[in-house]
C-alpha cells in the first residue's frame, strides 16, 4: 500500500480549492492500491485557504523549530501543517505504506522543491513538511514526477 497526495488522486483539497489529477494516482487509489492523505486537511486547514510557504527554511528546519510557515496574510500556521504530518505518519503506519507519491513544491508535500518563503513563486531546493518527517522516519518519499519508481518497486 502507497499514500498519495489528495488532490493527485483528483480530490479538490488545493489551497484555491482545486486538485491536481494524476490519471495513474487516481486509478491507483481507484483499484485500492492507494490511500489519499492531504496533510494540511488533516491539520486542520480549510479549503480553499491562502497560499503559505515555508519561511525562514526547509520542513526538516520547521520539524527542528528554526522555521515557520506563513500565509499570503502573514498569519503563521506551522502548527496545522506539523499536525497534518504527524496524522499523516499515523496513517502511513496504520496502512503499513512504505511509499508515498506526494505533490511537489507544496510546503506539506514537496518531496524535492518547495517555494522560497517569499510568496514570489521562486523554488528552492528541500522538502516540505510532511515529506520530511516520512522521510525521517525511512519512507520513500516521492513526487508526482518519479511514479516510474513506484511500479518499478
Amino acid at each position: 500500500m502507497i499514500l498519495v497526495s489528495s488532490c493527485l488522486a483528483g480530490l479538490k483539497v488545493r489551497y484555491n480549492g482545486l486538485d491536481s489529477l494524476d490519471e495513474t494516482i487516481g486509478r491507483l487509489v481507484e483499484e485500492g492500491r492507494a490511500i489519499p492523505v492531504c496533510p494540511e486537511v488533516l491539520g486542520g486547514c480549510s479549503t480553499p485557504r491562502e497560499p503559505a510557504e515555508i519561511v525562514g527554511g526547509s520542513g526538516e528546519d520547521v520539524l527542528n523549530g528554526i522555521a515557520r510557515i506563513i500565509d499570503t496574510t502573514g498569519s503563521d500556521v506551522t502548527d496545522k501543517f506539523v499536525q497534518g504530518a504527524m496524522e499523516t505518519l499515523r496513517i502511513a503506519r496504520e496502512a503499513g505504506a512504505t511509499i508515498v507519491v506526494l505533490k511537489e513544491s507544496s510546503p506539506s508535500c514537496g518531496s524535492s522543491r518547495i517555494y522560497d518563503g517569499t510568496h514570489s513563486g521562486r523554488k528552492i531546493p528541500g522538502m516540505g513538511v510532511t515529506a520530511a518527517l516520512l522521510h525521517r522516519e525511512g519512507i520513500t518519499v516521492l513526487s508526482e514526477n518519479q511514479l516510474e519508481r513506484v511500479f518499478k518497486a
